[in-house]
């Protein structure tokens, strides 16, 4: 049906208030506690207008937006009352709705007494629908209904082209991130940099996060560890008439856990140093002398411009903003007043201008100390003086923030597998939360041997073969897997069964292992090669050797002091031949009682065939593979 046969049945449902408000209830992550609702506005079930999308669409088509937003308002409202929800209810609205008289801050005060609410109770969400926006007006709008305690939120932050800038302009007190860069935190760090970054922006503009889209507890753990405070979504209460007023269990669960975040790491690109020519986008430039209205013109044919450079015989000498040059236009006479003085008159004569040479810090760095204008509107980048194109600040944070992902990470190229760095700032994090896990050193024996027989490059085979063992035997939401360099790996682990899966890592790389030497070799236990004293020797094959660490907080807070420990447990590990685990358990009386823990877990699922660690730790005098010492 087109948008006109739809009309008489918007017009129906106006007039006679037939939609259904459903809550989705948004938690505190700090308390566990839900802090409020936010309203959404379905048709009646038998109308073809029953899907929002379609309402909404009809709506705006036939000029009635703001009946319907204050039709779903007024109705929220009633609906948020009655039942008598604690903590703030949030609506929806657009910003031209936001900018009619319907919505004055005494109009929303009298719909408030209407039914029993106060005005701290409601939260307009400010939704992004327009192509162009009177942040005059707007910021107008916002600081009345903040005068009479109506809050503003920001709606689905980085869906649309302004989100940033309507966030600088109206400072709302909360600000939403679009379900887009939830789905899936836990798996992937480009969005796990991205919600960091809003959250660290937002506390410098005092405002705060939501997450919406929640929909599992991995992705609700990550944005725990990540320091968001609130969170909306399927996992913690789906739109109802009659929404919860506690949160499942299994949402309570993840917030008392004392488990942290395994964050997912990026896979390892080169060239970190990047210039700002990576940032150029191709746009047309104008002349001083070219006529406001002409400029645009230009901009409503290339309405994916930000901005246009103004070039005087192929050097830049200003820039004309989008957002400067239609608050010209859009103003009583602006076209008769402006449109064909020359665009110098309008152009901003101090534009930030970078060489296409530029090192993206030092962008940064030129972008921040420019101010706020520089980062919303972009800049110009220039060849040798001359003009190149445009960069925005979006695609610099894009760009810096995939930077700075990559220099965190120190990734060994070799495993794919986080390096030093990441190794110590999980471990920092478990220390700093004061979780109890467990440090496990993994190195090989006799690898030095191996390595002058059959060469480096079977070398390499051997230190990926225990990559793909250590990867496929831990449990990634749970431990963190690191390459030390070289043979040396170490699993910061968290599962309570970790006794059992070190086990089961030594009895698959001593079978897998064997595939990568020489049949005759496998025959004889070894082979001859030259000692570290260049004497011929007979070297048994490769072997693993994991010394563990349980960490304590009451006995470890630093992580200087859990490598010292992990490292005198490799070695001790070590010592003994064949491949083994070494256990340090001198310092923690809670570990008998994790371990203990961890062969319950075992005596469940141990697999079909691999003894129990505990009958491993019994028998180690007598079968010296598998050991479970513990220091004098």
């Amino acid at each position: 049906m087109s948008h006109d046969e739809l009309r008489p049945h918007l017009v129906h449902i106006l007039d006679n208030a037939r939609l259904m408000t459903l809550l989705q209830p948004v938690l505190n992550l700090v308390d566990g506690r839900v802090m409020g609702y936010e309203a959404l506005s379905r048709g009646p079930s038998n109308s073809p207008l029953h899907a929002p999308q379609a309402m909404f669409r009809v709506a705006e088509q036939n000029g009635l937006l703001t009946d319907l937003d204050w039709t779903c308002v007024h109705m929220a409202l009633k609906t948020f009352a009655k039942l008598k929800l604690p903590g703030r209810l949030f609506v929806n609205l657009s910003p031209s709705s936001l900018l009619d008289t319907s919505f004055s801050p005494e109009a929303m005060l009298a719909a408030l007494a209407g039914v029993g609410l106060a005005s701290h109770q409601v939260v307009i969400e400010i939704t992004e629908n327009a192509t162009s926006l009177d942040y005059a007006f707007l910021r107008k709008a916002v600081a009345g209904l903040r005068a009479v305690g109506v809050e503003v939120a920001l709606d689905d932050l980085g869906e649309g082209f302004s989100s940033l800038r309507m966030w600088s302009e109206l400072k709302p007190a909360f600000v939403k991130i679009d379900k887009h860069f939830i789905a899936g935190i836990h798996q992937d760090p480009h969005k796990v940099q991205f919600v960091r970054s809003i959250r660290q922006l937002a506390e410098g503009a005092h405002s705060c996060v939501i997450a919406e889209g929640v929909e599992s507890a991995s992705e609700l753990a990550v944005l725990k560890d990540l320091g968001i405070r609130y969170a909306q979504g399927y996992l913690i209460g789906r739109p109802s008439p009659v929404p919860i007023r506690i949160p499942p269990r299994e949402v309570e669960a993840c917030l008392l856990s004392g488990t942290v975040s395994v964050f997912p790491m990026p896979q390892a690109r080169d060239g970190l140093q990047v210039s700002a020519d990576r940032l150029v986008v191709t746009a047309p430039c104008v002349s001083p002398k070219t006529a406001s209205e002409d400029v645009l013109e230009l901009m409503m044919q290339h309405p994916e411009l930000h901005a246009v450079a103004v070039v005087d015989k192929e050097i830049p000498v200003g820039i004309i903003h989008r957002p400067a040059l239609l608050d010209r236009f859009i103003s009583l006479y602006g076209r008769e007043l402006h449109g064909r003085k020359p665009c110098r008159d309008l152009m901003d004569t101090d534009p930030l201008i970078v060489d296409k040479a530029t090192r993206m810090s030092e962008l940064s760095e030129l972008v921040v100390n420019k101010g706020k204008a520089a980062f919303t509107q972009g800049f110009i980048i220039t060849d040798e003086g001359r003009y190149l194109g445009l960069g925005s600040g979006f695609d610099l944070m894009r760009e810096v923030t995939e930077m700075q992902i990559v220099a965190a990470r120190y990734a060994n190229p070799l495993s794919g597998l986080p390096g030093n760095v990441p190794i110590q700032e999980h471990m920092e994090r478990l220390l700093m939360n004061e979780h109890t896990f467990v440090t496990a050193y993994f190195d090989l024996d006799q690898f030095k041997p191996y390595n002058d027989v059959y060469g480096f490059r079977r070398g390499d085979d051997i230190i990926q073969l225990l990559a793909r063992i250590l990867r496929e035997s831990c449990n990634p939401e749970l431990d963190f897997i690191g390459h030390i360099g070289g043979d040396d790996f170490v699993v910061l682990f968290q599962s309570l069964d970790w006794e059992v899966r070190c086990h089961g890592m030594l009895a698959r790389f001593d079978r897998e292992c064997l595939a990568l030497f020489n049949p005759e070799h496998v025959e004889a236990g070894g082979y001859c090669s030259e000692d570290r004293r260049g004497v011929m020797a007979f070297h048994a094959l490769v072997t693993l050797s994991i010394g563990a660490v349980l960490v304590d907080p009451s006995n470890f807070h630093q992580y200087q002091e859990v490598a010292r420990a992990a490292s005198e447990a490799k070695r001790m590990a070590k010592r003994i031949d064949g491949s083994s685990l070494f256990i340090d358990q001198r310092r923690m009386p809670f570990g008998r009682r994790l371990v203990t823990e961890a062969q319950r877990v075992e005596a469940l699922e141990t697999p079909a065939g691999l003894p129990p660690a505990s009958a491993h730790a019994a028998n180690s005098g007598a079968d010296g593979k598998l050991v479970c010492p513990t220091l004098p």
